[in-house]
């Protein structure tokens, strides 16, 4: 008769949380399976965390999707069509400001630095749902401007490409403000001031 395993002896969920923020704050390549254990559960060895959670790869795959679920809500707005178009993209850049610099995790967003988070060619593969995001949140932000002229908040001649583009490179560049100490003043003031540039192609 086979032996059972040696039963687990941390807590799977809140070691997902834990890999989560040293992802975050590391990146995929400079995250190390040592540095992983060492974060998740004192004196972890190899089997039990491949047996947990199958390999480094499938660990951060299933922290994306923590990220997501929780943090990566403040996107939500992009696609919520009971408000103004403009309110909702002012919704997300404030929220993303100020989820980005709050305390008790890494500051940025993890999916915003997760461009950078695996550059090399063999690990390009890991980083493709979080270039996923990005695009979805593009394509959200491209919709809601979109939305803006067919409601006529926005002038009928508004370039929907370039005003779009802006703002996803403002929301994606509060990631790298955030990380190098920007405050969650700082950047509301940022915000504001981007909001101008869709004041100034209202109808």
């Amino acid at each position: 008769m086979k032996a059972a395993g040696r039963p687990r002896t941390f807590d799977r969920d809140e070691a997902v949380e834990k890999a989560m923020y040293l992802f975050w704050q590391y990146g995929y390549e400079s995250t190390s399976l040592a540095v992983l254990k060492a974060g998740i559960s004192t004196g972890i060895s190899s089997p039990s965390f491949y047996a947990a959670f199958g390999s480094k790869e499938e660990l951060y795959r299933e922290c994306i999707q923590r990220y997501l679920s929780t943090f990566g809500q403040v996107t939500q707005p992009l696609w919520d069509n009971t408000i103004p178009a403009r309110e909702s993209l002012e919704s997300t850049l404030r929220l993303s400001a100020r989820m980005q610099c709050e305390p008790g995790h890494p500051s940025g967003c993890m999916i915003g630095l997760g461009a950078m988070s695996a550059t090399s060619t063999e690990n390009a593969v890991v980083a493709e749902p979080l270039a996923r995001s990005r695009e979805r949140t593009r394509e959200g932000i491209f919709a809601t401007v979109q939305r803006g002229v067919n409601t006529g908040e926005l002038r009928a001649d508004t370039d929907i490409d370039a005003l779009a583009s802006t703002f996803s490179t403002f929301l994606f560049g509060l990631s790298i403000q955030a990380r190098d100490g920007a405050t969650s003043e700082q950047l509301n003031g940022a915000v504001s001031l981007m909001m101008h540039l869709w004041s100034q192609h209202s109808a």
